[in-house]
């Protein structure tokens, strides 16, 4: 997500790698400065960036770690601005969010990728079908609520979104919900009419919050919109959508700083799944380099049951890894979201997830199969994959319309990687997989 700008800072880094004079360190601000400027980022921004990071570096001493320092510090500065951090709830439910934004800026997807959030965390949702201006916008929303398993509260007899605001309230409030998402109007362009139905609406809903959903791919004019709103109708935070599929990403850098309103949340990816909370200090290390574990473990912790995975490593220790623990894997992984963004968390690996481009476990052709094969299994050899001989591999292929070599090769793939996770979930499991990833990343990772 993160990979343009990382790759810039690590090229501005080789020019001072092996030398510690001013030269050396005019040289690395010139490619950071191109780099950031190439990347979309704010002349403004790039340019108050440079002369921090050049006095601090300065200040310490030129060389590689004092220049690594002021770049890590300069951008934590750069990011940090004062506001709520992800979502935050109201002392006294329901937590109400008016969700704003231009029409098509992904503002009613990102409803949803909001509400399949907060479901993750055990919070009951209704999202508000308040867009009465766009004909597919409620449609959206039902498909939306239904993938997820929301509720949604529309009314088609009126077309008020301040009358559908008022009894959505009522609703929410009687039923004891956690949270009220609400989906507003949005045009083309700021206009008076749009400000006007948001105010109505906002003075109606009285929310504890205003999210506005800005376009990543609309790059620096993402950020005018975003101020013109914050001026009229107010915002308490930005969600940048998009952004998997933003080349640049340099509007991400300096949307908080020019707006003066935090950034609360980033649009990973196309699925439900692919929000992520935006966190400064998280962030300036995934620039870095350095990765995200906590937000790994986070993401892991939110899918994965703790008593079914001491579960599975027992049975993986003792050999009893069977094809039905692997469909199951698989579908937890999906929930995770895109593998891009989940590598991109894992320190050093930046460079492959680049490289995987948009692989994901729910449309890659090879899984595709794999679930084929096993869905032309009998219970019994799902269980006990030993007993799958030729003649079982036969009436497989023609089950799955598949070939014998293919089954013969995903059979052996799947008995390897019961082999290598037997091995990662012995006492020196540990030490192997940090030495795996050790070997794997440390070449592309900027140092410490």
């Amino acid at each position: 997500m993160f990979g343009t700008l990382t790759d810039s800072f690590t090229t501005a880094i080789k020019k001072i790698r092996f030398h510690d004079d001013d030269k050396a360190l005019s040289k690395a601000l010139n490619e950071l400065k191109k780099s950031l400027l190439k990347a979309d980022v704010n002349h403004k921004v790039v340019k108050e960036l440079i002369d921090k990071v050049q006095i601090q570096t300065k200040i310490n001493g030129i060389g590689k770690d004092q220049f690594l320092a002021a770049l890590r510090k300069t951008l934590y500065e750069l990011l940090e601005i004062g506001g709520n951090r992800g979502f935050v709830f109201a002392p006294n439910p329901p937590t109400v969010i008016l969700m704003t934004g231009l029409q098509g800026s992904g503002k009613t997807t990102t409803t949803g990728k909001l509400a399949a959030y907060l479901k993750r965390k055990q919070k009951k949702v209704l999202v508000v079908a308040a867009d009465l201006q766009r004909l597919a916008a409620v449609e959206q929303l039902r498909q939306i609520t239904s993938q997820i398993g929301v509720e949604l509260y529309e009314d088609e007899s009126t077309k008020n979104p301040v009358e559908v605001v008022a009894a959505a309230l009522k609703k929410a409030k009687n039923s004891v919900y956690d949270v009220v998402l609400i989906d507003t109007a949005g045009r083309l362009a700021i206009d008076d009419e749009l400000m006007n139905e948001l105010a109505n609406v906002k003075k109606a809903a009285n929310p504890s919050e205003i999210f506005y959903v800005a376009d990543s791919l609309t790059g620096q004019d993402a950020v005018k919109t975003a101020e013109t709103f914050k001026e009229k109708i107010g915002i308490d935070g930005v969600i940048l959508s998009k952004y998997d599929g933003d080349s640049k990403g340099g509007v991400a850098l300096g949307l908080s700083s020019q707006v003066q309103v935090p950034l609360r949340f980033i649009g990973s990816g196309e699925k439900m799944e692919d929000l992520e909370v935006f966190l400064p200090e998280r962030v300036v290390n995934r620039l870095m380099g350095f990765g995200d574990i906590e937000g790994l473990a986070e993401k892991t912790a939110s899918v994965i049951d703790e008593k079914a995975a001491k579960k599975l490593t027992k049975k993986i220790q003792k050999g009893q890894f069977n094809f039905n623990d692997f469909l199951e894997q698989m579908e937890s992984m999906k929930k995770m979201g895109s593998m891009k963004s989940i590598i991109g968390m894992i320190p050093g690996m930046g460079n492959m997830s680049k490289a995987i481009q948009d692989f994901d476990f729910e449309n890659s052709g090879e899984l595709k199969n794999i679930k084929a094969m096993v869905s032309s299994m009998t219970l019994k050899e799902r269980e006990n994959p030993e007993l799958i001989n030729n003649s079982r591999k036969q009436r497989i292929a023609v089950g799955c319309g598949l070939s014998i070599v293919e089954i013969n090769r995903m059979i052996k793939q799947f008995k390897n990687a019961g082999k290598m996770a037997k091995r990662f979930s012995g006492k020196s499991g540990m030490k192997d997989l940090q030495s795996m990833m050790g070997q794997m990343g440390g070449a592309g990772a900027i140092p410490r």
